[in-house]
């Protein structure tokens, strides 16, 4: 295969890549925990000495923007909505990496061509 139909492959792949991006749905960064807690109450379940049953769980969204890590409870009627964003999330980020990849690649290939065609000038 020659470096020309290499760049078409490669760009063609890309393509591709920027589709998927396009058809992402709704997404945010993080990750999602459950919390059980203790409560201050004297007598109550989550305090008891034979088999304490703690109150939870409550859901804990955790993630960093713009150097800023914010902590957040979930409410349980969105748990679902927002692990199918977190979801989305991860694929966008794997289809950008995957996008840096191809363009580096691209950026070796036409650099190695401009070099061949430089020392044949020559």
């Amino acid at each position: 295969m020659n470096d020309a139909s290499r760049l078409q492959r490669l760009e063609k792949q890309i393509q591709q890549v920027k589709r998927r991006l396009v058809a992402l749905g709704d997404m945010r960064p993080g990750s999602l925990s459950q919390q059980y807690n203790v409560c201050g109450k004297a007598g109550c379940r989550c305090k008891a000495t034979r088999n304490p049953k703690r109150h939870g769980p409550y859901y804990q969204l955790s993630y960093v923007h713009r150097g800023k890590s914010t902590s957040q409870f979930i409410r349980p009627g969105v748990v679902k909505t927002v692990k199918a964003q977190l979801a989305t999330y991860k694929t966008f980020r794997k289809l950008t990496e995957e996008w840096i990849q191809l363009a580096l690649h691209i950026a070796k290939l036409k650099l190695a061509a401009a070099k061949k065609k430089k020392n044949a000038s020559n």
